[in-house]
């Protein structure tokens, strides 16, 4: 894997001499911002359930800016040990989007297994210190981070360990950490399975849409 970080690293450095968001207004074929989002365990390619629901509920929030989405492509199965291919892409993801676009506003997020991916991004373990990892993916590059508008992650484990990502890590202070009362995934205690699948209902994509919305 230690060409594609290179080339990560490279986008990046390209990012960090632009300049924060600059460039013109909207390039071709750019959006306004765009929603990188990881899906959670056994859902089908693309943003899942939670990811699609948070799309619909920020788009209307934007004031008539166009809203892209990227489906972090990772297998999101029962092998935690592949959660790392989600970050790697993701990041590569965003260098692209970075130096391709450097007007749009980039917002990420995850769902459950999602979720863990951010926080390897953000360069939290999303198990704590004590249980062990789900694998190995460097934290996003320094000048990629400043390209963060907002996070938002629901249902995620690193909650649970007591590193929730709105105050641990590289995204700190600019995500939004959701988790639903009962939920065992990020909840100590948590038992309730049916509290882990609500996520794509109310209130969650309007709480996780609203607070995007007022960073972008």
């Amino acid at each position: 894997m230690r060409w594609l970080w290179s080339t990560i690293t490279t986008l990046a450095c390209l990012a960090a001499a632009i300049g924060p968001w600059a460039g013109p207004a909207r390039a071709d074929g750019c959006s306004d911002v765009e929603l990188v989002f990881a899906r959670g365990t056994g859902e089908p390619p693309g943003l899942g359930r939670v990811g699609q629901a948070l799309a619909n509920a920020l788009a209307p929030r934007l004031g008539g800016r166009t809203l892209a989405t990227y489906g972090v492509n990772y297998p999101a199965s029962v092998n935690f040990l592949t959660t790392a291919d989600g970050a790697n892409d993701a990041a590569a993801h965003i260098a692209a989007t970075t130096a391709q676009c450097p007007a749009t506003r980039i917002v990420l997020g995850g769902f459950s297994q999602g979720a863990a991916v951010v926080a390897m991004l953000a360069g939290v373990n999303p198990l704590g210190n004590t249980v062990g990892n789900l694998g190995s993916a460097p934290p996003l590059p320094g000048p990629l981070v400043e390209r963060i508008a907002g996070v938002a992650v629901l249902g995620g484990p690193a909650a649970r360990f007591g590193t929730p990502l709105s105050t641990t890590g590289a995204f700190a202070g600019r995500t939004i950490d959701l988790c639903a009362p009962g939920d065992p995934i990020c909840e100590v205690g948590g038992r309730s399975r049916a509290a882990h699948n609500g996520y794509e209902f109310a209130p969650f994509p309007d709480q996780a849409a609203g607070f995007l919305a007022g960073l972008v």
